[in-house]
C-alpha cells in the first residue's frame, strides 16, 4: 500500500496514475483535518482549564434563605 501512495508502479497504466494522485489528495485532506481537529481539540482543551480555574462568582455573596 506505500507503493501505492508514493507512486510506485510497473506499468504505465493511466488509471492506476489517476487513482495515485486520488489516493494522495485523499492523504492529504485526511491529514489536514487530523491537523484541525487537533488544534480545535488543543482549544477546547485550555479553555475548559481556564473555566476550571476561574471559579463562578455569581452566587458568591448572596444571601440565602438559611441565612
Amino acid at each position: 500500500m506505500a507503493k501505492a501512495l508514493v507512486g510506485y508502479r510497473t506499468a504505465n497504466d493511466q488509471r492506476l496514475m489517476l487513482e495515485t494522485l486520488e489516493l494522495r489528495r485523499r492523504v492529504a485532506d485526511l491529514e489536514h483535518l487530523v491537523d484541525r481537529l487537533q488544534r480545535d481539540n488543543d482549544l477546547l482543551r485550555e479553555q475548559a482549564r481556564e473555566h476550571v480555574r476561574r471559579p463562578d462568582v455569581v452566587g458568591a455573596g448572596a444571601p440565602t434563605i438559611a441565612g
